[in-house]
């Protein structure tokens, strides 16, 4: 099955998988559900085109599904640890109010419709891998894209896990994290995650898929300047601890901390 079919089947999933998460956010009144199940999606849509599609379990594809998975995976538990318990996100609990008894509608679209799109938009690489008709072995580009990958994983993996473990205690309560990946960029889970989806690229490279480079664009943009960096440095300019830190400390790409003076 070419590309071209392989994408418009993948649209389809992904349109049910959106509808079953809205459904089920209408039962649990949490719309704030499709952020749990982003990450997942993106695994789901892999092993779909994988089974489905492709055919051929060769060794670039069989990366490509791997460390899909170990990232979606990874992301969905951890969010769904730090949702436990907790309401609706502030942000689909503000919409939900703005639209009163119109959001059980209004939701389909503003949340799960648009995510879905953008989770069409971005797997592209994927589906470019699984559908291409590739069967030779690894190359170095698989090489340089495990790599990137592996540095991606450790940043996220490890700046979720210290910024839970410092939250979780209260003496921590009002400071700013500034130690372990969090004193190398003070984004360690977006640049983790930014760096996991160039990974995924150069293997859809490796495949001759370069026209695909729009997704890891599209997805750092979104890490830094909608859902990510942006708004969370809006909220936490206001504690004088993070000016300091802002001072001293990469936004995004890891580096040395700066002095200061």
């Amino acid at each position: 099955m070419n590309f071209f079919d392989s994408y418009l089947m993948v649209g389809l999933v992904i349109l049910i998988y959106m509808t079953i998460l809205w459904i089920a956010s209408l039962i649990l009144k949490n719309s704030s559900i499709v952020d749990i199940f982003w990450g997942l999606g993106f695994a789901v849509i892999n092993w779909f085109t994988f089974f489905f599609v492709s055919g051929d379990s060769v060794a670039p594809k069989l990366l490509l599904s791997a460390i899909v998975t170990f990232w979606g995976l990874r992301l969905s538990i951890h969010i769904l640890t730090r949702n436990a318990g907790k309401p609706e996100d502030f942000r689909y609990a503000k919409w939900r109010q703005e639209s009163g008894n119109n959001w059980w509608w209004q939701s389909f679209f503003r949340v799960f419709l648009l995510q879905g799109i953008l989770m069409w938009i971005i797997s592209v690489p994927l589906v470019a891998v699984q559908s291409s008709p590739r069967n030779n072995n690894l190359n170095w580009l698989d090489g340089v894209a495990l790599v990137l990958w592996l540095i991606g994983f450790f940043f996220e993996a490890v700046g979720d896990l210290q910024l839970a473990r410092f939250r979780a205690n209260p003496a921590n309560k009002g400071q700013v994290l500034d130690t372990g990946v969090w004193q190398f960029t003070r984004h360690p889970n977006y640049f983790g995650d930014s760096a996991q989806w160039w990974g995924f690229y150069l293997i859809a490279l490796s495949t001759g898929a370069w026209w695909t480079i729009f997704s890891p664009v599209l997805m750092t943009f979104l890490l830094i300047f909608v859902s990510g960096v942006a708004l969370l440095e809006k909220s936490m300019k206001q504690k004088p601890q993070y000016a300091v830190y802002m001072a001293t400390t990469s936004p995004f790409i890891p580096w040395l901390p700066k002095k200061n003076d």
